[in-house]
């Protein structure tokens, strides 16, 4: 099953959709946006996804519950373990436990955002991303991951 990977979309609107058109066009069975939509009128771009999507919130998202209520039960506190084509996942906003989760075992993939940074890597059996921001905000640099869970292998597309 082939996933697409955000973060840190901070509302901008135009890169928010090129990276639903990605996923679109790519086939994507699920995407996860691993925080800071920032406002629920975002939300609104996420209804032309052909696929379901679990989000979860990061410290810049503003109006929760209306963010909960615009996204149909599919944004969750951090941290937020399913599990997705028989792999466990936990995403997460913020990087701090980052290494101590992927030493400990107990997940097959980490997914975080915050740094607006790129990290592909694996710690053990776990692989670790951050697909930087879509939002281009810090870095100027909108990206997203696409991760094949039949591989575990993740790549960094940018848009």
């Amino acid at each position: 099953m082939l996933i697409g990977i955000m973060s840190d979309t901070h509302d901008n609107l135009p890169l928010v959709r090129k990276a639903i058109e990605l996923f679109n066009a790519k086939g994507v069975g699920h995407v996860i946006h691993a925080g800071d939509y920032t406002s629920p009128f975002t939300l609104k771009l996420f209804k032309d996804l052909n696929c379901e999507y679990t989000g979860i919130f990061g410290n810049n998202d503003g109006d929760k519950l209306l963010l909960s209520e615009r996204a149909e039960g599919n944004i969750y506190c951090q941290p937020y373990i399913f599990t997705l084509n028989n792999k466990k996942i936990i995403v997460m906003h913020e990087h701090h436990i980052i290494d101590a989760l992927a030493d400990s075992g107990h997940f097959d993939m980490i997914i975080y955002g915050h740094t607006h940074m790129l990290d592909i890597r694996k710690v053990k059996n776990t692989l670790i991303v951050n697909p930087g921001e879509v939002g281009t905000w810090l870095y100027g640099k909108s990206t997203v991951a696409l991760a094949d869970l039949e591989k575990m292998e993740a790549e960094i597309i940018e848009l």
